[in-house]
């Protein structure tokens, strides 16, 4: 095995330098990318349509094709999901990735190609351990297996061979042979749809296996590492697995697990990346720097709304080579699974030009903005992780919306917090949070001014497991499912103290 690790480690360095070419030269790799999904697509329904044949300029791009929502794409995707070919990409569509992103009841279903599966989510699976490898020489990653916390599929009965589901069943669905030995459970666990008893199931027979990485969300995994710490009775992972070396992991901020996970695990390596069902789009590039790469060669363009527009009917966008540091964008992309100029909903920051960096902001619909103050998720998460540090306390989840005074002259920010470890005295957790949010944020600095119209946080701890018991009375337990963060609106935050009474 020893052999076999030297060599896979050598191959994965090498792909370093490729990804120094897009570092040097970003904005013809993008031009790059761009001429060659038009040409790829030029014959498809859309191709036509928008005639892309005659596109030769990003002017002429976004001038001829409008920016699209899910809503605007949805009937040509059931479409496809009906097995109608060429409407949007030319290869056969045969995997729709399930996505709801947040806990709504309704899920959208994003298009994976041939290209997208190999090209982008793929390349970006190798590009992490890649990374890794550059940044540890003498990792010994590869003499174990990889435990993989991953989603459940279904069969769709319109096309032959063809899956619906979590885009990580979709990946570990589609995995060659000498992939999948390497893994642990195997895939009649890793995708069950049941999540209690997935859990259960893969604590009892990952406890045997030489475990060396783990991928998965990290609420979800936490779970199950505490499930194998009470099974074993031991004190850290690092009894039950000696040579576990990394956590490969995305989908939510990682800061409320950070403390926890260096509890489970002491010395283990972490590092982060930045894919949706749509495409893979960052990866944390240097080991001390938690900011994302952006990944330029996957077979997506990008293009992006500045904050100034995103309210506007007919928002301005850009590309890479006009974006400036510390504005916030919308992120737009054309992607090798025919997505054309698609909102995702996330927005972003650059930290980096040069290589392009960047941090993740917060939602497009997910932020509090009642009362003027403009608090998006990044502030947020930034605050309570001053304030648990401050105060030596943990969290495991939380969430956020506005509570309105009696007089309908303002409100507040009030927080549903379920902490791992819950500090002395909530009433100070609060102060800190907002001292930190006035530093942070000069909107909400503004707002709070004498309390005329923005009050002191109100923080209400729930009891551990209530947010696990919110998922699974919606049916959202596991997955891409997530607990919302920010919302104007008090709908998941009343329904979530249901829970508790």
């Amino acid at each position: 095995m020893a052999i076999l690790n030297s060599l896979i480690s050598w191959r994965m360095k090498k792909r370093i330098h490729q990804i120094e070419l897009f570092l040097k030269f970003p904005n013809e790799v993008q031009k790059d990318c761009l001429t060659g999904l038009l040409d790829k697509a030029k014959n498809t329904e859309w191709g036509r349509k928008y005639n892309f044949a005659e596109i030769s300029s990003y002017n002429q791009f976004k001038e001829r094709v409008p920016l699209q929502n899910y809503e605007s794409i949805k009937k040509d995707v059931f479409r496809a999901k009906k097995g109608v070919k060429n409407i949007m990409w030319p290869s056969d569509i045969r995997w729709f990735a399930k996505s709801s992103g947040t806990t709504e009841d309704k899920s959208k279903f994003i298009p994976v190609s041939e290209e997208s599966l190999f090209d982008c989510h793929y390349k970006g699976g190798k590009d992490m351990l890649s990374i890794f490898c550059n940044w540890s020489p003498e990792t010994q990653v590869f003499t174990g297996k990889t435990m993989t916390m991953g989603g459940s599929s279904q069969m769709n009965p319109n096309i032959k061979g063809a899956l619906i589901g979590d885009l990580s069943a979709i990946l570990i669905s589609n995995l060659p042979f000498w992939i999948t030995r390497q893994q642990a459970p195997g895939n009649d666990v890793v995708l069950m749809d049941e999540w209690e008893g997935k859990i259960e199931r893969m604590a009892v027979q990952v406890i045997k296996e030489n475990i060396t990485s783990v991928t998965g969300v990290p609420s979800w995994t936490q779970i199950l590492f505490e499930r194998i710490l009470e099974i074993t009775k031991a004190k850290t992972l690092n009894e039950v697995w000696p040579n576990l070396e990394l956590y490969m992991h995305g989908g939510v901020s990682f800061d409320p697990f950070r403390a926890r996970f260096n509890e489970i695990a002491p010395g283990l390596n972490f590092l982060e990346t930045y894919n949706a069902s749509e495409g893979f789009f960052g990866i944390q590039y240097e080991k001390e720097v938690s900011d994302f790469l952006l990944m330029l060669d996957y077979g997506v363009f990008y293009e992006f709304i500045p904050k100034s527009d995103w309210n506007k009917d007919n928002p301005k966008t850009c590309i890479l080579e006009d974006v400036i540091l510390g504005e916030k964008y919308a992120m737009i992309i054309s992607t090798n699974a025919g997505l054309w100029r698609y909102q995702i909903g996330d927005t972003i920051e650059f930290t980096s030009i040069y290589p392009f960096r960047f941090k993740i902001v917060g939602r497009t619909k997910h932020f509090i903005n009642v009362f003027g103050e403009e608090l998006m998720i990044d502030n947020a998460t930034k605050a309570i992780n001053i304030a648990c540090d401050k105060t030596e306390s943990e969290i495991n989840e939380w969430t956020a919306a506005p509570s309105f005074f009696k007089t309908g002259k303002g409100g507040a920010h009030e927080w549903l917090i379920e902490f791992e470890r819950e500090p002395d005295n909530l009433g100070y957790f609060a102060e800190l949070i907002d001292n930190a949010l006035k530093s942070l944020n000069s909107d909400y600095e503004a707002k709070r001014y004498k309390d005329l119209i923005l009050g002191m946080p109100v923080i209400t701890s729930v009891p551990k497991r209530t947010f696990y018991k919110w998922l699974k009375s919606k049916g959202k337990l596991g997955g891409q499912n997530k607990v919302p963060r920010l919302n104007n609106s008090r709908q998941y935050l009343e329904d979530i103290l249901k829970i508790v009474k």
